[in-house]
């Protein structure tokens, strides 16, 4: 992928109304991805998980949120720590965007990107 870097913010280079911020706390669900939008990565690189971070950074700036559709088309596997996590690293949702983009199809994308580590399977992953 071709990327370009630059010490300037999103918030100069795009107008706020292009901007959606991808954040795991959002309430709305990204259902497909406009070219004409940009699509910013929430990421925290950090062990710890900061609840609301995200979600209240974008409010702060009066962006859009969206978050993956993880709980539309996956299902909580049982695991032994009962642990189920819909915050992805930076890489694993640029996996899913990229995927869904590719394919249009989110399951596809979801199984390419969510690790079964995070507790969270496609349906039919979990009748096996």
């Amino acid at each position: 992928f071709k990327m370009d870097t630059t010490p300037e913010s999103y918030l100069d280079l795009f107008p706020l109304d292009a901007i959606v911020y991808l954040t795991p706390d959002s309430e709305n669900v990204l259902e497909d991805i406009d070219p004409d939008k940009v699509y910013v990565l929430g990421g925290l690189v950090d062990e710890s998980i900061h609840k609301q971070l995200t979600l209240r950074r974008a409010r702060e700036q009066c962006l859009r949120t969206a978050r993956l559709p993880i709980r539309e088309y996956m299902v909580k596997a049982p695991n032994a720590r009962n642990y189920h996590s819909e915050t992805l690293a930076i890489n694993q949702v640029f996996d899913v965007l990229c995927t869904y983009y590719e394919t249009r199809s989110w399951p596809a994308a979801l199984r390419a990107g969510v690790s079964s580590g995070k507790g969270y399977v496609l349906p039919e992953t979990a009748e096996q």
